[in-house]
């Protein structure tokens, strides 16, 4: 296995924890958790672009967006 072919895993780990993240009840470890998942964003399309994995390219650019959005709404949070 190449180096980027072993991406999937830190990737695995980093979705992970930036799920568990934004979980949370405080405005802190949400805003964490929004910042990891888009490194996982970035390490799943670097995967997928040399795996050839075009729809989980996809997924990951449009579950960006998402992060991004959820990073400027929790701006807004009192908490």
């Amino acid at each position: 296995m190449d180096v980027i072919g072993f991406l999937q895993w830190p990737a695995m780990v980093v979705t992970v924890l930036a799920a568990w993240l934004t979980a949370s009840q405080t405005k802190t470890r949400r805003k964490h958790g929004f910042w990891w998942f888009l490194v996982g964003n970035a390490l799943w399309i670097t995967w997928g672009v040399h795996e050839n994995a075009y729809a989980l390219v996809c997924l990951q650019v449009a579950l960006a967006g998402m992060n991004i959005r959820g990073t400027i709404k929790n701006k807004d949070k009192s908490r």
